[in-house]
């Protein structure tokens, strides 16, 4: 049974693992305590050890106004290494492209979304980055096809799949 993994990482890392039609087979939100690097390890493991091969995993990308960019960025960094080690696959979404696929708007505000992704899906979560892996998640279901989506969730998908070029710099 394919399953579909949604990660927000973050000193409190949302995951939301969707079955083949939609549904929540587990939705939660990852913390650790204690200090760094123990802390951030701690939640590296925690969240890789729900994620199975074979699972098609999306992980929202970096944000990079983030005032703890360092920080959040360890983790990232750590996740994606974890996946890579064990050789599980994963896509990433911009935070804009994660808010444009649930609202059709890539500058919704959290709880703005929140309603939105109640509206779409039914989903109700009291973490921001649980309902963020969701959608995380929603958007792994559509990269495979398993949803009828929107022109605007489109448009994230085909971003996701063929994204731009970019230019190189003249030197």
């Amino acid at each position: 049974m394919t399953r579909y993994v949604g990660i927000d990482p973050s000193t409190k890392t949302g995951v939301c693992i969707l079955d083949a039609d939609g549904n929540v087979l587990d939705a939660l939100e990852v913390t650790a305590t204690g200090k760094d690097p123990e802390r951030m390890s701690d939640i590296i493991t925690d969240v890789c050890e729900n994620v199975d091969y074979g699972d098609v995993v999306v992980i929202e990308g970096f944000g990079f106004a983030s005032q703890s960019g360092f920080l959040l960025g360890g983790i990232g960094w750590g996740i994606r290494l974890n996946l890579y080690e064990r050789n599980i696959k994963y896509q990433e979404a911009a935070p804009s492209a994660l808010k444009k696929f649930a609202s059709g708007k890539g500058n919704t505000k959290k709880d703005e979304l929140a309603v939105e992704i109640f509206k779409r899906w039914g989903f109700q979560h009291g973490s921001d980055n649980v309902r963020d892996a969701f959608v995380l998640a929603q958007i792994a279901r559509s990269l495979r096809g398993n949803t009828n989506t929107a022109k605007f969730q489109d448009e994230v998908i085909q971003a996701i799949l063929k994204p731009p070029v970019k230019k190189k710099k003249k030197a």
